[in-house]
């Protein structure tokens, strides 16, 4: 068992009321099956930085780039409010060591893409960020980020989850005293994952970890994160995963009978297709690792990145 990791999340996704209107904008996934393997640190900004609920609602108006806060109708500029109030909650937030952030869409102060910018005669483009978030993505630029309505995307969802499971892994790895060892251990359990991702990235890694016992501890740690998430970052597709699937079929050559290296080749082809999930081919694949021991694959995160009960690789 691991520690729980912690994300970020707006508060209203979590269900408190702490809208402009004094509603919420609660998803179940999150709260329900998401929050069995996390721990939430809820930010509203626009409540925490003192406007009060309910209050007047707000847009982002002028530059898409640099854009003010005002409330709709009467025209009252928050915008340095709620920048003092984010530089100081992103210090509180950098001491939580968070694995993520989950942002409400849309949003004048947590949208994290495509929100709402109004020009002079009123007309919106969809081309701005919401000022917290904006600021968390300046200050974590490493962190997975995400909105719930991007979340629905099933591909988004398993890739964002992938991607926080993996940091909170490597987190726990670096608050202990590791050693190169430990982080070739790591490494190695990774590496059909970081495959599945990225084969540029997999191949740098591996370069990287050969030289690790000749590296400063501190460098190899900045250098092997970077990596690791710019790779994981890379949604894993279809073709990506079917050939990883083929390389895990490669461990079984000697033990499989012939019609079962069949059925498994059927299955990875129907996947690469489009026709099946990818937890077809991973069903079969975690049962031959069961029953013929395989330990390499035994201990590949691949198999097992996240818990089975968030009921991800269900998409085809």
């Amino acid at each position: 068992m691991h520690p729980k990791i912690k994300i970020g999340i707006s508060s209203c996704l979590l269900g408190q009321k702490v809208r402009y209107d004094g509603g919420h904008k609660w998803e179940q996934f999150l709260t329900d099956t998401l929050g069995q393997y996390v721990d939430f640190v809820p930010v509203c900004p626009e409540a925490e930085c003192g406007l009060g609920v309910p209050r007047e609602a707000m847009r982002l108006v002028g530059d898409p780039a640099a854009p003010r806060l005002l409330t709709v109708h009467t025209h009252l500029d928050h915008t340095e409010r709620m920048l003092n109030w984010t530089h100081n909650r992103l210090e509180e937030l950098a001491r939580e060591n968070l694995s993520g952030f989950i942002f409400k869409s849309g949003s004048p102060s947590s949208g994290m893409v495509r929100v709402k910018v109004y020009d002079a005669n009123g007309v919106p483009v969809k081309r701005g960020a919401g000022l917290f978030a904006a600021g968390f993505m300046a200050r974590f630029p490493y962190l997975p980020v995400e909105d719930e309505g991007r979340l629905h995307d099933p591909r988004i969802r398993e890739n964002f989850i992938e991607r926080v499971f993996t940091l909170g892994r490597w987190q726990e790895l670096l608050a202990q005293k590791w050693t190169s060892g430990d982080l070739i251990n790591f490494h190695t359990r990774h590496k059909l994952l970081l495959l599945a991702h990225s084969p540029g990235h997999y191949r740098l890694l591996g370069k990287l970890t050969a030289r690790a016992k000749e590296m400063p501890a501190p460098e190899l740690a900045v250098q092997y994160q970077a990596l690791l998430l710019e790779a994981m970052k890379l949604q894993a597709t279809n073709k990506k995963q079917a050939n990883v699937l083929q390389h895990i079929q490669g461990y079984f050559k000697k033990v499989l009978a012939p019609d079962e290296k069949q059925e498994l080749l059927e299955l990875i082809d129907s996947y690469r297709r489009g026709d099946l999930p990818l937890l077809a081919p991973l069903t079969l694949i975690n049962h031959y690792v069961r029953k013929y021991g395989q330990p390499y694959l035994q201990e590949q995160y691949y198999l097992h990145p996240h818990p089975l009960e968030l009921q991800l690789r269900y998409h085809a």
